[in-house]
């Protein structure tokens, strides 16, 4: 039981930070099991999702408000209602990139030398955000549409979701908090979609998971209170034009992985 416990707790500490940060939690939660020997089934995966989920609607909960009120009065010329039709746009590339991939490729693409590759891919395409222009204080339908094919893109391991979002708005000339913002509102449809996805597919694992509720709560709250932290940081992480830091990370574990791979084969 306390070993469970542990397990789920460091767990829980992996997603709150990975979730967030433009580092991919679902590459970090594959090495902790490759390395640290710790279990991630589906069912967890959807639980630890449910902790971070909850933070993002807590930490944009005026926005999101916003954007339901507007959508009650059909308004979609306000600030909040305008976003309403490109988060559709955005949404509809990520929903088909997602199904392509979970029907043909996610079960070969999820090995440690592919992850290497990816988190060194993606580790240059957030560094390039220091020469980034920003200049757009209004987001057009085509910055939408290209941030909702490169959120797609980030379900492949080691392609962080806001990394590449964040990073793509910024190198089309958006302004970093419109960024940072439309990027995570952006997210909460993937993830719920993800969610329900998942939930179904894994729902007889409910009832066999072996998970007690405090465990379960554990790993929630955990995710949770990490995860809203995380997000802070990297609220003025990109406010203060330091978004580009985190490429030296992803590049160092790239290369790490890239030398284990080849020392052990």
């Amino acid at each position: 039981m306390i070993v469970q416990l542990l397990q789920v707790l460091l767990l829980g500490l992996i997603q709150g930070i990975s979730e967030w940060l433009p580092i991919s939690s679902t590459a970090h939660l594959k090495l902790a099991g490759e390395f640290l020997g710790l279990t991630v089934t589906p069912f967890f995966n959807i639980i630890l999702h449910m902790g971070t989920l909850t933070v993002l609607l807590f930490f944009f909960r005026r926005e999101i408000k916003g954007i339901l009120v507007a959508l009650a009065h059909l308004d979609f010329k306000s600030e909040n209602g305008m976003l309403i039709p490109r988060i559709i746009v955005a949404t509809i590339p990520t929903a088909v990139i997602g199904v392509t991939y979970s029907q043909y490729l996610q079960d070969s693409l999820g090995t440690i030398p592919i992850i290497a590759a990816t988190f060194l891919i993606g580790g240059t395409f957030v560094y390039s955000t220091k020469f980034a222009q920003e200049k757009q204080d209004t987001l057009p339908y085509k910055t939408a549409l290209i941030m909702g094919i490169a959120q797609g893109f980030a379900i492949f391991p080691g392609l962080s979701r806001s990394g590449i979002t964040i990073s793509t708005a910024l190198l089309l000339g958006l302004k970093r908090p419109k960024a940072f913002k439309f990027s995570f509102l952006l997210s909460i449809p993937a993830i719920v979609g993800d969610f329900v996805v998942e939930a179904y597919s894994e729902w007889n694992l409910f009832s066999v998971s072996g998970l007690s509720g405090i465990t379960i709560f554990a790993g929630v709250a955990t995710a949770a209170v990490v995860g809203y932290f995380a997000l802070k940081l990297l609220s003025r992480i990109v406010r203060g034009r330091k978004f580009y830091y985190f490429a030296f990370y992803t590049w160092t574990l790239g290369i790490v992985l890239l030398v284990w791979t080849f020392l052990t084969q």
